[in-house]
């Protein structure tokens, strides 16, 4: 059984699933295993299929983490871009740090202090604005989700994610 936390290769996936069948394996990924920003996934993929029909309103994205982290726009904040794209046909593409515009998805990274890890989701209209947010007070909700996800798949075969195990 393998649980991987790392980002950058899901283009590849198909490969993965056919050696974990053919060797009747387990493996579990998720570009982050904290039980909270998974249900923010979630969130964001109804908010986004609810937007589609709602033209009004824009969206942006804003993750904020530590300065040691070298990545920009995080796995995290790609996926939640990526999967409004999937649920709203307004969009096709993101872009870092400049604003929404022509069907992009605008993504801002921070890279401040010693923040765990913070994203939001903000939808805005002329009238009102939404945003979904979730904030990591420390790592332990990342580890904690990585052994809970080892823990699901033993003695189970195939491809999993966090959804498997959350239900939804």
């Amino acid at each position: 059984a393998v649980v991987s936390g790392t980002t950058g290769w899901t283009d590849r996936l198909s490969e993965i699933e056919d050696q974990v069948k053919s060797e009747k394996g387990s493996f579990m990924y998720s570009s982050n295993f904290s039980i909270g920003v998974n249900i923010l996934f979630n969130l964001n993929k109804r908010l986004a299929n609810i937007m589609n029909v709602l033209s009004s309103y824009d969206v942006s994205l804003e993750e904020i983490h530590h300065i040691r982290k070298k990545d920009a726009p995080s796995g995290t904040a790609i996926n939640l871009a990526k999967d409004i794209i999937n649920e709203c046909s307004n969009y096709n593409s993101w872009i870092l740090n400049k604003p929404t515009a022509l069907a992009k998805i605008g993504i801002f990274s921070v890279r401040e202090g010693e923040i765990t890890g913070t994203h939001k989701v903000k939808w805005s209209s002329e009238i009102d604005s939404i945003t979904l947010e979730h904030k990591a007070n420390s790592r332990k909700g990342f580890a904690l989700g990585a052994i809970i996800a080892a823990e699901f798949i033993q003695r189970k075969q195939g491809v999993f994610t966090m959804s498997d195990l959350l239900g939804f």
